[in-house]
């Protein structure tokens, strides 16, 4: 019952990557293209997880906390590029 489990959320998530790639690609505007970013991370993140839960190995886990981590720094300093121009005063 599990497996099924991990096949659904594999193809959530991947169909949640193609969605906002679709976005980053097509977005109206730089806003959008941030927001889609960060919810390409928060999906990445979200199929690390679940790999690692199927093949029960915890080293992703940790990869996810990585992830995570550089994912909204890097959103924060795009954010602040876009307010200011500069990400470092």
């Amino acid at each position: 019952m599990i497996d099924y489990a991990l096949w659904f959320a594999f193809a959530c998530f991947g169909l949640g990557l193609l969605f906002t790639l679709y976005r980053v690609a097509r977005g109206p505007y730089s806003a959008d293209r941030i927001l889609a970013l960060d919810t390409m991370v928060i999906n990445a993140i979200g199929l690390l997880v679940v790999y690692g839960i199927s093949i029960g190995r915890q080293v992703y886990f940790e990869a996810a906390m990585l992830i995570a981590m550089v994912g909204f720094v890097s959103t924060v300093a795009y954010c602040r590029f876009l307010l200011r121009g500069d990400i470092i005063e």
